[in-house]
């Protein structure tokens, strides 16, 4: 490393947010940046530890010692080759990502890992602003067709690792645009579209045909496909939202998380939603279910639209602050308390509340009710929960259930192509990501089941690597 010590005299800086105030008004990233100089700074305090546990932390492996070290020495140049060895999209990942590297740095340890998510966003804006960021189409093609099936982040990636091997590849969407969770899923003020659209620009100028609006066993029948192409790639992720099944689901009012997210999304795109599907918060009572990233997304998509109250609601305990969990080094993953920029901009999180139904008037939502809840353990020490009769009902006019996923869509095409589903209904594949169906592999959330968008990436480079085995055999 050029500054072996540097871990001991600089210390973690953030960037921090934009003023709250300002923020809320528009949906611009909420993110800042640290000038190149104090960049410099954070990535020397990269200790270049014998043992990266930052790379055991990673899905993908990065390699962050090497960047953080090109980096401090300026060169963003070798700084992105390095880092887009492993990562298709760093640019995506480091701002969405929750950072298990950090929580694997040697310095977590003290509480003050490097800012090693901040540095990689970083990378690729230098990448892109000084012109590093060039298509690099492959010198010969196989000959090879590849279709994939979803434009979320492993259908992206699976096509970038085919296209980048020499194959041809096209990626079918049913929406009007690419990205799939990266482009309707996650708020623009967590991630700028225009981020996302300057990756797929460049993968048009380096072969990948995308194909949108065109929906997958109804404006194109799958079996056209699997004869069409040499190989078919399914990456529609894990779409079907965990329900509520409560008194009053039916109300209107209460939706599905992503039901308001994406119709956002859309909006600000510039796209036509029609007005049965329009959700506006200004001036309402609303009422997030679920302590996720997702909710989070909600909070703060509800405050930009100018609602009067929003509440967040859990199931589980109010976690603990990382620095009082014990042991959590090097877990990648520890369970802590999350506060993310959303909830700093107005909210109220509230823990251990269970949903026990929705009250309307006339068909729509005006209230609902919560119990109280106690976890504890049964004789088999598995986790239990009892109420414990505390009731209470809060006047709301929105619900957004925010509750995960549980598998991908099974109705379409995937029933036309016969595709044999595990027990919790997310494809079936074998060791090399075979599906049931000769020629037809699978990637990301629809196999492994709702997950991150780095280990999405990290499962399709792998299916990736198994279709160009199967196609060069």
């Amino acid at each position: 490393m050029g500054n072996p010590k540097a871990f001991l005299t600089v210390y973690r800086k953030e960037a921090g947010y934009r003023p709250k105030h300002e923020r809320i008004l528009d949906y611009g990233e909420v993110e800042q940046t640290l000038n190149t100089e104090d960049r410099l700074l954070q990535a020397s305090r990269c200790m270049d530890c014998g043992v990266p546990f930052c790379q055991y932390g990673c899905p993908l492996g990065n390699k962050m010692p090497e960047w953080q070290d090109f980096i401090y020495k300026g060169n963003w140049k070798r700084a992105a080759h390095s880092l887009q060895s492993t990562n298709d999209f760093p640019e995506f990942t480091g701002r969405v990502c929750p950072a298990p590297c950090e929580k694997t740095c040697v310095l977590a340890i003290d509480d003050s890992p490097v800012t090693i998510r901040e540095n990689e966003a970083a990378v690729m804006e230098h990448a892109y602003s000084e012109g590093h960021m060039k298509p690099q189409p492959p010198l010969e093609r196989t000959g090879k067709r590849v279709a994939v099936i979803g434009s979320g982040p492993a259908g992206m990636a699976v096509a970038n690792q085919l296209n980048k091997k020499g194959h041809m590849v096209t990626v079918f969407e049913k929406e009007n645009s690419i990205g799939g969770l990266l482009r309707y899923g996650i708020p623009d003020f967590k991630l700028n579209k225009n981020i996302v659209q300057r990756r797929v620009e460049l993968m048009k100028e380096e072969g990948v045909e995308f194909v949108t609006n065109t929906e997958v066993g109804k404006d194109i029948k799958s079996s056209e496909l699997v004869a069409q192409f040499d190989a078919v790639c399914i990456a529609i992720g894990s779409q079907v939202p965990r329900n509520l099944s409560i008194e009053g689901r039916e109300l209107e009012g209460v939706y599905y998380a992503m039901e308001y997210l994406t119709m956002q999304n859309k909006l600000i795109a510039g796209e036509m939603v029609p007005e049965e599907q329009l959700i506006n918060a200004k001036g309402k009572n609303v009422l997030v279910i679920g302590g996720g990233d997702t909710g989070s997304d909600c909070i703060g998509t509800a405050n930009r639209q100018g609602a009067a109250n929003v509440i967040q609601i859990e199931i589980l305990p109010k976690p603990k602050e990382l620095k009082e969990v014990e042991h959590r080094w090097p877990i990648p993953f520890p369970v802590y308390l999350k506060t993310s920029s959303s909830h700093l901009e107005g909210s109220n999180r509230r823990w251990a509340l269970n949903t026990k139904r929705f009250i309307g008037e006339n068909g729509k939502l005006t209230g609902v009710e919560l119990v109280e809840v106690e976890w504890g353990k049964d004789e088999t020490g598995r986790m239990m929960l009892n109420e414990t009769g505390n009731s209470e009902t809060l006047k709301v006019d929105l619900v957004f259930l925010a509750l995960g996923f549980v598998h991908p869509i099974q109705e379409g095409f995937l029933e036309e192509m016969e595709i044999i589903m595990n027990e919790r209904k997310n494809i079936h594949t074998d060791e090399l990501r075979k599906t049931s169906v000769d020629k037809v592999f699978a990637a990301g959330d629809c196999v492994s089941g709702q997950s991150l968008v780095v280990s999405s990436i990290a499962h399709a480079r792998k299916t990736a690597e198994h279709i160009d085995q199967f196609l060069k055999s």
